[in-house]
């Protein structure tokens, strides 16, 4: 009789955490042999630490600038889409005039008609 024991499978977050893990890893490789490219260039160690820093800035300035502007469209989309369909409730408060149980006349929305007897709104 053999025991198999099985390896507990790794939760998406431990996968995503060590996927990040490994892009960070790859991009400070990448940080570091730039840098060490532009040092042998002839740039001093401390303007070239400041170009990629710079550098880093810009990216997540423009990386800012689309979100904020992504979140602008966003928001909008989402009060226009209140206000539309705030004024569908508006119109369904109103009584119309149609054909009901009653003949024709002015109904709320509960099908009872309100108009009997008004003289503002006479029967058709």
């Amino acid at each position: 009789m053999t025991l198999s024991i099985k390896t507990p499978q790794a939760a998406v977050a431990q996968r995503a955490g060590r996927a990040l893990g490994r892009t960070w890893a790859k991009l400070a490789r990448l940080e570091n042999s730039a840098r060490d490219w532009l040092v042998s260039q002839g740039l001093p160690q401390g303007i070239a630490g400041a170009l990629l820093l710079i550098a880093k800035l810009a990216v997540l300035g423009i990386v800012l600038y689309r979100a904020f502007w992504a979140a602008l469209v966003l928001a909008f989309a989402i009060v226009s889409t209140w206000l539309a369909g705030d004024t569908d409730a508006e119109e369904e408060k109103q009584p119309k005039l149609r054909d009901g149980h009653s003949e024709i006349g002015l109904y709320d929305k509960d099908d009872w008609r309100i108009d009997l007897g008004d003289p503002e709104y006479p029967l058709l």
